[in-house]
């Protein structure tokens, strides 16, 4: 079994490592402007090719209310009949603030199966809070998805 370790903590307003002048950083804090990380897989322009980048790009779609995204990146075994009407229904009930990805294990180019274990802050009705999630993705007709978190 291969790990990544990742120490990566970076505060939203400070993530302009490598973003371009006068873009916003990618709210997946990946440390890239939004155009050049998850846009383009929210676009359909290209397609993650790690469980992490999946991941980030999920976390992002959140943070965006991209449903159209997370319902497209879900497995379909694993999708509920009401999941679509669930985020519809919710997406403006959290901000999502902040991502800390702890640790990865396989989901690289070559796999078919990874894990991502992260913390993501977010504030709901003015309260802060954070959840942390050991999420597991697999290959589905080529393209990661996300599969459940219990990772």
């Amino acid at each position: 079994m291969r790990i990544f370790i990742h120490s990566l903590i970076i505060i939203l307003n400070n993530t302009k490592v490598n973003a371009k002048k006068n873009e916003p950083p990618c709210p997946c804090m990946s440390g890239l402007s939004y155009t050049t990380c998850c846009a383009t897989y929210h676009t359909g322009s290209s397609k993650p090719e790690t469980a992490e980048q999946l991941m980030r790009s999920r976390y992002t779609a959140y943070h965006m209310a991209l449903v159209d995204y997370l319902v497209n990146t879900t497995h379909p075994d694993k999708l509920r009949p009401n999941y679509r009407h669930q985020l519809e229904s919710t997406k403006d009930d959290m901000d999502w603030s902040g991502l800390e990805i702890i640790s990865t294990s396989m989901g690289t180019k070559l796999d078919k199966i990874g894990k991502v274990r992260f913390i993501a802050q977010y504030v709901m009705n003015t309260e802060k809070g954070s959840m942390e999630e050991h999420s597991r993705f697999r290959r589905y007709k080529g393209d990661w998805v996300y599969y459940d978190e219990k990772g």
